[in-house]
């Protein structure tokens, strides 16, 4: 993953608005979790808050794009959806969509996304600041951050 947000891809809803990956941006519908599983040619799929991500994990080989819902600031479900999806190996991109505000950056990264469409366009310089916000760590997360006690002892 790169370590600084892409260009700004989009800035209306729906859009892309901060990327870090390389490759290209999977830009066709996605799914609802019942639906994927139901069907062997869907590629992108979409978790609201209640699915279970764990239904996914059969199929990490196929999917190339994974929104996971915020309606609101307060839901944090989506956070252990991309945990467990980057811990069971998934590699594709991995997009908050939503409620994304400037605060919850840093950590939605840590628990493994690497795209953000907001339902309001964050500020860019707010976002970099926030992206770059901690240096240091305390705790394993999905984005292989070594945490500052393993570099201080090893």
């Amino acid at each position: 993953m790169a370590d600084t947000p892409g260009t700004v891809l989009g800035t209306s809803p729906d859009e892309v608005q901060f990327r870090f990956r390389d490759d290209d941006v999977v830009d066709h519908g996605t799914v609802t979790v019942d639906s994927f599983v139901d069907q062997s040619n869907a590629t992108a799929v979409r978790i609201e808050p209640g699915d279970d991500a764990r239904e996914l994990l059969p199929h990490l080989d196929r999917i190339a794009l994974v929104e996971v819902n915020f309606p609101v600031f307060g839901d944090g479900r989506g956070y252990s959806a991309a945990r467990i999806l980057r811990e069971a190996g998934y590699e594709g991109e991995l997009r908050a969509v939503g409620e994304v505000l400037i605060d919850q950056l840093a950590y939605m990264r840590r628990c493994g996304f690497d795209a953000f469409a907001p339902d309001t366009p964050l500020d860019m310089a707010d976002a970099e600041a926030a992206f770059a916000r901690w240096g240091n760590v305390y705790q394993h997360a999905a984005d292989g951050a070594e945490p500052i006690w393993q570099l201080r002892h090893g």
